[in-house]
């Protein structure tokens, strides 16, 4: 039997490089630079390293829950397939919707926007004049930092094309770099633990911002669920196996398989990533040098401490490399989300077409690089990124609840892959959803409600599609692969 139908996708993807694509989806610029946030959140070193843990586990949480969906229906675009299994199309397209307006293509904007960052440490970029620079439009400050802007614009576009080429030109680079990435972290760790600039003294030194008698209990709820959104940011991705299920190879095992393995190796490099940092510079000097240039990077600062300028050209290196790889992975898996989506009727029909020769989304990833392109001039690194993780958790608490709902409405569906701890993990990570969200409608309106009209900013689109196509279910859509199957046979 084929793997594929005619002009459709591959399966392309074994354990290995499955487990590849969950690292190089999620490791490429958040660990390198979201440590300055949430210092400045918590001001304590010890609880900076509490958050990335306490994320590390709740996002371990989601994937043990969408591992189970995952093997279930192992179809392209992941978690749109999923949604419509559990809550029908409008809810379905609204994430598939809000993954090409905000969640996807704001992550390979903003992992774009770090690779540009690290650039500028070998090449300055250029910046227009101060009044150009806070002229705005819209609240926007389109001109603001614009060598970074263009230099990831181009990242984009040039990484775009080679997945058009073919998904196995896409996963070895993802093979080469994951490679990368994981060294330049072992780099950093073994070189800050080394060197005689770091100690414990330092790691144990509040910063002098930190209140004297503590966080209060709902204080340090509300500081603690802040800075875990930015360490979310470092996790982002955990998903995006999901998206390219189809052409995975016997996803019924390699999908939990890659996941957990994945998720378990990231939390324990973020963890040691970050001890390092706080061992190595106080946390109130960190702060300075990253208020000083918004184009700095926290690893780049801490090497810079220990070797030099020539320190900061090594690891800048490393990061060029590590966000060269992430932007690469997510652009491959993000572009199944809008293929899925075409071939039910619900996106603009070209999008639904794979490329004759290369079996590839080819149009769904340029319409995603455009999009990406825009959101770049849009807004700055740290408000992409708060914008992808509230509006992911709308539909992350949505998709791991879902696991309960199938279990007790759709008994009969053969399960691969069970959840372990179920009920309760999918319930505490629900109700963390919850949590996150309602704490970043009050600490940051502005942001939550511009993430929720985007999500919401589909439904226009969402009535027109369903009016003028038919809406293709996953059972015609079964029927069409199983036809070509037989043909093939």
């Amino acid at each position: 039997m084929s793997n594929t139908k005619k002009g459709g996708l591959l399966k392309s993807f074994g354990l290995k490089m499955a487990i590849i694509i969950v690292l190089s989806a999620i490791i490429g610029s958040g660990v390198f630079k979201k440590v300055a946030p949430m210092s400045e959140d918590l001001h304590s070193p010890a609880l900076v390293i509490l958050a990335w843990l306490l994320a590390g586990i709740i996002i371990l949480f989601g994937v043990l829950s969408v591992a189970e969906l995952g093997t279930m229906f192992p179809h392209s675009g992941g978690p749109f397939s999923w949604l419509e299994k559990i809550y029908g199309n409008a809810i379905s397209f609204l994430y598939g919707w809000s993954c090409f307006t905000v969640v996807q293509t704001a992550a390979i904007a903003s992992v774009a926007y770090v690779f540009a960052g690290a650039l500028n440490t070998f090449i300055p970029l250029p910046h227009l004049s101060t009044a150009m620079e806070n002229s705005s439009f819209l609240g926007l400050h389109l001109l603001n930092n614009i060598g970074a802007k263009i230099v990831a614009s181009i990242l984009m576009i040039g990484l775009t094309i080679v997945n058009i080429k073919g998904a196995k030109k896409g996963g070895n680079l993802s093979l080469v770099f994951t490679f990368l990435i994981v060294t330049c972290i072992s780099l950093i760790v073994c070189t800050a633990f080394a060197s005689s600039v770091g100690s414990w003294h330092t790691f144990e030194t509040n910063a002098v911002d930190y209140p004297k008698e503590g966080f209060g209990f709902l204080a340090f709820i509300s500081v603690m669920v802040i800075a875990m959104r930015s360490a979310f940011w470092g996790y982002e991705g955990w998903i995006a196996l999901g998206f390219i299920g189809e052409e995975l190879k016997q996803p019924e095992k390699t999908m939990p398989r890659a996941l957990i393995t994945g998720i378990l190796i990231i939390t324990a490099l973020y963890l040691l990533l970050n001890i390092a940092y706080l061992y190595v510079m106080p946390i109130d000097e960190l702060l300075h040098a990253i208020h000083l240039d918004e184009n700095n990077i926290a690893a780049v600062v801490v090497v810079n401490k220990i070797f030099g300028d020539g320190g900061a050209y090594i690891v800048s290196a490393m990061i060029l490399i590590s966000t060269f790889g992430c932007t690469n992975a997510t652009i491959l898996v993000s572009s199944r989300i809008y293929y899925a989506m075409a071939q039910k009727g619900l996106f603009f029909k070209s999008v639904a077409d794979a490329h004759p020769r290369n079996h590839t989304p080819h149009m769904a990833l340029l319409y995603q690089c455009v999009w990406g392109c825009i959101l770049v001039f849009s807004g700055s690194f740290d408000m992409l990124t708060d914008l992808v993780i509230i509006a992911a958790f709308v539909f992350y608490g949505l998709i791991v609840f879902g696991v309960i709902i199938l279990r007790m409405q759709k008994k009969e569906i053969p399960r691969p892959y069970k959840t372990w701890g179920y009920p309760l993990v999918p319930i505490i990570f629900t109700i963390f959803c919850l949590v996150l969200l309602g704490i970043s409608l009050v600490e940051s309106p502005v942001k939550s409600l511009i993430g929720l009209l985007l999500i919401l900013s589909g439904l226009p689109f969402y009535y027109y599609w369903k009016k003028n196509n038919k809406i293709i279910s996953d059972q015609d859509v079964l029927d069409f692969d199983n036809q070509f199957n037989m043909t093939d046979n």
